[in-house]
């Protein structure tokens, strides 16, 4: 289902308040910062959960893109704590091999202990996207998540991935696209400028139109490309996200405090009425290593 949507609706360096933030989620969303020649990322895991349905369905058509099957070999690049590790352990069997590669010990720790209590075979590694520690042809199946964006090099990490891949082996990468940002309703002026203050404090926040041909450049073939939009759930207003980036478009002179309060107030209102939107898109792009 190439250029489809799947659905409807931020490695060393992470902060200790990123650190024990994702340490302690459950459901396995990384930290904000991955790079640490990045910047400080404005998203924080807390802000995605409210979309953790679309990350769920996303997830889903990964795995079912990567097929992997018994006997083989696949790896988890960030695995954060572990859930899309422990999917693959439960698909290669015990004659496989499921390894997740993640630097922030805390997130390691998490990881295992989460292996451990669910009697995973899944393995975790120290270990970044810019210098994964295996050799070349190891694998059979990678998936890396929502990376990209924190890299101020994603192209080094599209070179790691094609390096440690079998010939013939399969990765999807992951990732959002910062400029398919949706803040609805409010003056389209205030709006745009928030979406660029949030733009401007993301690493690389045009990622997921990248990823395809970053992947090419690597050597790999593309095969499908999939996206999903994650919707906010509106009820909350502006939510926390929006209101920090608004806070910050404020104090780097993009809008003014007036703007601010009126943007938030249109917000509320929306969500009052039912009438507002937040989303932002991740695209997910399947693609495999020449035999």
């Amino acid at each position: 289902m190439a250029n489809s949507s799947v659905g409807s609706s931020p490695q060393s360096g992470v902060s200790s308040r990123e650190r024990s933030a994702g340490a302690s989620d459950s459901a396995g969303l990384r930290p904000d910062r991955f790079d640490r020649d990045g910047q400080d990322q404005l998203v924080d895991v807390h802000d995605l959960q409210a979309a953790l349905p679309g990350i769920r369905r996303l997830r889903t058509w990964a795995h079912d893109a990567l097929a992997v099957r018994p006997g083989e070999s696949a790896v988890d690049i960030g695995s954060g704590t572990g859930s899309e590790a422990l999917v693959f352990a439960d698909a290669v069997g015990p004659s496989g091999t499921a390894v997740g590669v993640e630097p922030d010990p805390g997130l390691l720790a998490a990881a295992e202990r989460r292996a451990q209590q669910h009697h995973s075979t899944a393995k975790f590694v120290s270990g970044d996207a810019y210098g994964l520690p295996f050799g070349s042809d190891t694998f059979d199946a990678a998936l890396c998540e929502r990376v990209f964006q924190h890299l101020t090099g994603p192209a080094r990490a599209a070179g790691e991935i094609a390096r440690v891949l079998k010939p013939g082996g399969r990765v999807v990468v992951m990732d959002s696209d910062w400029g398919t940002a949706i803040v609805h309703p409010g003056d389209r002026h205030v709006v745009h400028e928030v979406i660029e203050t949030m733009i401007a404090g993301t690493t690389n926040p045009f990622a997921g139109r990248r990823l395809a041909g970053q992947l090419t450049a690597a050597g790999l073939v593309v095969d499908d490309i999939g996206s999903h939009a994650l919707v906010q759930d509106t009820g909350v207003g502006a939510g926390a996200l929006v209101t920090r980036i608004a806070e910050m478009a404020v104090a780097r002179g993009a809008i003014t405090e007036q703007q601010r309060d009126q943007l938030l107030a249109d917000l509320a209102a929306g969500a009052a009425s039912g009438d507002a939107h937040l989303s932002v898109t991740i695209f997910a792009v399947s693609a495999h290593k020449p035999a």
